[in-house]
């Protein structure tokens, strides 16, 4: 289990010690569990009948709080500190393969970008408008589902090459599931690699990928809130696109509401009002990645 967010997302690590991933003729990559003799921290080390979010504190007004540990004390058989060293252990691992996916990234001069969302907010047909109206530039996309590699067809449908990553019991995609998807992409020098994230608004925050920019999509459907509850995803983004536009009239969403508490969250976070339906933003979104694939070959 991932110690940051309590997701199974150890189980389909390529390195670890948990799984080892193949990957299928039409681009899937699976992970296959392995089981060990040797205990882990988080199965045999914790005190019978606890885990790592069993205790809560109530706050103010009735709100109800959940970490480990009542109240800042140490989970008995697992204390706060050793959590947080396996935690920090964890992010460290991962940032320093988001920093080898970023150098390789770098040097073919190429865009990276991870798109994050909740669940149904247009994500992947976002994403198959844009690579149509990208002909003649080099794409690539990660697609990372917990199951199916549905998304991915839809993608080599539009024309892309893609690599479905299944990440079974995991609510995101990790820095080293990137990398291992990047070895089975063919190489886009000078121009974009899409990573389409879990769609979550929590984990994925946590998880650097080593891409260029974050890109966070809230669809009008989602009502204005989301990024006052989920303001850690909102926090680390370079943009907002306010996604589905075209159903305004069919819902009840201030959009002038929804980009304000985004920008108390992230002051200043470039936003961008889109709808892959009719078009609108789109060219407005297209002109951000092309800014970005120049910043790219400049760096590289």
């Amino acid at each position: 289990m991932c110690t940051t967010c309590g997701c199974g997302a150890g189980e389909t690590r390529i390195e670890g010690g948990h799984a080892h991933m193949h990957r299928h003729a039409d681009g899937t990559v699976h992970a296959h569990h392995h089981h060990h003799d040797h205990p882990h921290p988080h199965e045999d080390d914790r005190a019978p009948g606890h885990d790592d979010h069993d205790h809560h504190h109530h706050g103010p007004g009735g709100t109800i709080h959940y970490g480990r540990g009542p109240a800042g004390n140490s989970v008995p058989g697992l204390g706060q500190t050793r959590l947080v060293a396996i935690e920090a252990d964890v992010l460290a691992r991962n940032d320093a393969l988001a920093a080898a996916n970023r150098a390789r990234l770098a040097r073919a001069r190429t865009l990276a970008l991870n798109l994050v969302s909740s669940p149904g907010a247009g994500k992947t047909t976002l994403l198959v408008e844009t690579l149509r109206r990208m002909a003649g530039v080099p794409v690539a996309v990660i697609e990372g589902d917990q199951e199916t590699s549905t998304d991915a067809e839809r993608i080599r449908a539009a024309g892309a090459p893609a690599v479905q990553v299944n990440t079974g019991k995991g609510c995101h995609l990790d820095a080293a599931m990137v990398g291992h998807a990047l070895d089975h992409l063919p190489a886009v020098d000078g121009g974009v690699v899409f990573i389409e994230n879990v769609g979550n608004l929590v984990c994925p925050a946590a998880f650097d990928l080593g891409e260029s920019a974050r890109v966070v999509i809230a669809s009008v459907t989602e009502g204005e809130d989301k990024p006052l509850k989920y303001p850690g995803i909102f926090a680390t983004a370079d943009l907002l696109l306010v996604s589905k536009s075209d159903l305004l009239p069919h819902v009840d969403c201030d959009t002038e509401l929804l980009i304000a508490n985004a920008r108390r969250v992230r002051p200043g976070l470039a936003v961008i009002r889109i709808s892959a339906r009719t078009g609108e933003g789109l060219e407005d979104w297209l002109a951000w990645i092309d800014a970005g694939r120049r910043m790219a070959r400049l760096r590289g």
